[in-house]
């Protein structure tokens, strides 16, 4: 797997060079007794002349001619449709990742504490497949064989592995345009719009609940106001050293949130500073209802930074309460919801049909940058942003060059 600065893979200083990956302990499993003779103390290794032919190799790759890159996408358009495509119920349907992910480090999402450890090779005698009785089993590489095929109908993935860094299971799945997925996307919003003929009901209940004589009816209903309101996910329970330290609504702890009485002219503001999924910061300062408010003091009191929120309440919980409200709600069922609703109004409000089709596209962007800001959706740095920064200041400077050839004499230009 290649191996270049922008890799999110742990890294640790070294005498002998700055690319000594940290968490190397499993690496010398995958040595020959040759080279464990020879290596002793991982963390004396220069890697820094294999990270350079990685990074050169990359660069070559990008200096290619048309003509070469062109041969290069002609062989991957043959990989893909030799084995990127499936027979279901009679149709030929794409596969999404008909690739298993190559040997390399583990880089995970946001800072993982299991970064930088090694990932194994997978081999045909990791894999299960999964098809029909009557098909034809697809054949392993040559002196390999298959840890088991199944002919399950029940589920969607047509073949599975177990990874090695935690041991969880990856599955190949069908390409997110096929019918299967567009299914499901279907039904997914069909609850939601269920959902429009009872929310007035449960918001009326949850904000009741706010005044409730049980604590955890209180978490409960101030959880689910933050859950409508601004399309926070739920969170989820996870082991302590597994996964990133990223949490949602349930799983908030008392240094994620500050209470200002009043703050840039609104009342009861909450200040919201936490990793969420993916860790992506989510960072937002909202006025919220005075009981809400008054609640939120109420949880915090005698807690430390560290503690939970809503110490009395689990997303298994919250879930479990929403599905007695209606069948099939739950927590993403909300965020679904208002989403759908946000881009509903959105272009209602923003669509004229008189504007031309650039307008009206123009229109669809701005409704679908409201959805984005509302679930915290943001893109990731491009890997081109540099050039393009570069790209624009060559242009703004030429841009001021040429305007102050136009001027008059004794006339200056201020470029602030």
């Amino acid at each position: 797997e290649r191996l270049t600065s922008r890799t999110y893979s742990t890294m640790a200083q070294s005498p002998l060079g700055p690319f000594v990956p940290a968490s190397l302990s499993s690496l010398p499993q995958e040595m020959t007794p040759q080279e464990q003779k020879i290596i002793k103390h991982l963390d004396k290794c220069d890697f820094r002349e294999i990270h350079k032919y990685f990074v050169d190799k990359n660069e070559a790759r990008k200096a290619l001619p048309k003509e070469e890159k062109q041969k290069l996408k002609e062989a991957a358009d043959k990989i893909q449709e030799e084995y990127g495509y499936c027979i279901l119920d009679g149709h030929r349907e794409k596969i999404g990742n008909f690739k298993t992910e190559p040997p390399g480090l583990f880089r995970g999402r946001g800072d993982h504490p299991k970064m930088g450890m090694l990932k194994k090779r997978i081999m045909p005698e990791d894999v299960i497949i999964n098809c029909s009785k009557d098909s034809k089993i697809p054949e392993p590489p040559a002196g390999h064989k298959w840890k088991e095929v199944r002919f399950d109908n029940t589920v969607t993935w047509l073949a599975s592995w177990t990874e090695n860094i935690q041991n969880s299971l990856k599955y190949i799945m069908l390409n997110p345009s096929s019918k299967l997925k567009g299914e499901k996307d279907w039904q997914k919003y069909e609850v939601a719009r269920k959902l429009k003929d009872v929310v007035h009901k449960i918001r009326a209940q949850y904000q009741a609940d706010w005044k409730s004589k049980e604590m955890k009816k209180r978490q409960r209903a101030v959880a689910l106001y933050f859950i409508d309101k601004l399309a926070l996910r739920a969170g989820n329970e996870k082991e302590e050293g597994e996964t990133a330290d990223t949490v949602g609504c349930c799983s908030l702890r008392v240094e994620h949130i500050k209470l200002h009485p009043k703050l840039d002219g609104q009342e009861h503001v909450v200040e919201f500073d936490f990793l969420g999924k993916d860790s992506i910061r989510y960072y937002n300062k909202v006025s919220v209802e005075k009981p809400v408010f008054k609640n939120l003091q109420l949880f915090m009191k005698n807690k430390d930074p560290g503690d939970d929120l809503f110490d009395r309440l689990t997303t298994v919980i919250l879930n479990k309460h929403l599905q007695n409200l209606m069948n099939g709600l739950t927590a993403k069922v909300f965020r679904t919801y208002n989403a759908s609703i946000t881009l509903q109004e959105q272009l209602k409000a923003l669509t004229n049909p008189e504007d031309s089709v650039a307008g009206k596209l123009l229109s669809y962007n701005r409704a679908n940058r409201a959805v984005a800001i509302l679930c915290n959706h943001q893109r990731s740095t491009p890997k081109t942003f540099e050039k393009s920064m570069q790209n624009l200041q060559s242009k703004v400077r030429k841009t001021k060059l040429r305007a102050l050839t136009l001027l008059p004499p004794h006339q200056s230009l201020s470029w602030m």
